[in-house]
């Protein structure tokens, strides 16, 4: 008896804390595509909003799993409007293919996040006013694939590609922060037309899944890691931070809730303009190896 008390004034805290409402933002291939927005007990006073997507491979996850619900409820204790989102997860059905031809679908599986990422973004624009929130500094966040998505959403942005043509013309992110993300393009593209939002990237130096540095996937393309992307900030001086994970590979990817005070000092700095070039070798004992730390992109994909 005292336990299911216990669990009803806990349910009671969590709802007072945090009231979440559910969205319809788009219909595609038939599906329907749904955000999760926190609303938080004690706005922010900038009414900043934190866009939030999921990991999975491409393959799997939810924007109302346990972590997703976890990192968003966390964002809306820090004041954020927080959004959890979906995303048509391409490899989920995609079919079995020689390792050869799996780059072509990884490739069709981020553009199709890239897509309903900015429908989402377009939504939460037009919106803006129902949501309490202000679209001039929203915030993209991911782990994973959704860290992948939200670095391939600005870099579309920037590079006016198409995946990202539903965006609303003035949309311009706050600040991007991918935990253990990178960009697909070919190789001869891997640069920005002009300025990219203010990026704060949170890698592994074994991650070897979504690759620190970088992995070739033909003769022409590659998906650069957080090792490259800095790297291509420093030389063209944009706006950055990046956390470098020393022995630790992709379980940094589930890493926003031991950092969450790193994640809001660069959405201040970056809404205040103060944001430079930061570079950080880290280890953090909270932050344990696990199967993770060696396995490799093979290993997620072809076992």
């Amino acid at each position: 008896m005292k336990h299911t008390i216990s669990m009803i004034v806990m349910l009671l805290i969590a709802t007072i804390c945090c009231a979440q409402q559910t969205y319809t933002f788009a219909i595609r291939d038939t599906l329907e595509l749904k955000m999760d927005v926190y609303q938080p007990q004690h706005p922010r006073p900038d009414h900043a909003c934190v866009l939030y997507v999921f990991g999975g491979g491409f393959v799997s996850g939810q924007r109302n799993d346990k972590y997703s619900t976890q990192c968003c409820q966390m964002l809306s204790d820090r004041g954020f409007v927080a959004v959890a989102i979906d995303y048509r997860l391409y490899l989920k059905h995609a079919p079995k293919v020689p390792l050869l031809k799996m780059y072509t679908l990884f490739d069709t599986a981020i553009r199709y996040a890239v897509e309903d990422c900015s429908e989402a973004i377009a939504y939460l624009w037009d919106h803006a006013g129902e949501l309490k929130i202000d679209p001039t500094k929203m915030v993209l966040t991911g782990c994973s694939a959704g860290a992948i998505t939200v670095l391939q959403t600005d870099y579309c942005r920037v590079n006016n590609l198409q995946p990202t043509s539903k965006l609303p013309a003035a949309f311009v992110p706050a600040a991007v922060i991918p935990y253990a993300g990178g960009i697909m393009c070919p190789n001869r593209n891997f640069k920005y037309a002009s300025q990219p939002a203010p990026t704060c990237m949170f890698h592994g130096t074994c991650d070897k899944i979504v690759n620190y540095r970088r992995f070739r996937g033909s003769l022409s393309t590659s998906l650069f890691g957080s090792k490259s992307i800095a790297k291509l900030f420093s030389k063209n001086n944009y706006n950055y931070w990046v956390l470098r994970f020393e022995d630790r590979g992709h379980e940094i990817a589930s890493a926003l809730p031991p950092t969450i005070d790193e994640f809001c000092a660069f959405v201040d700095a970056a809404l205040s303009g103060r944001v430079m070039q930061y570079d950080a070798t880290c280890t953090d004992s909270a932050i344990r190896q696990t199967e993770w730390t060696k396995m490799s992109i093979f290993d997620l994909y072809l076992k």
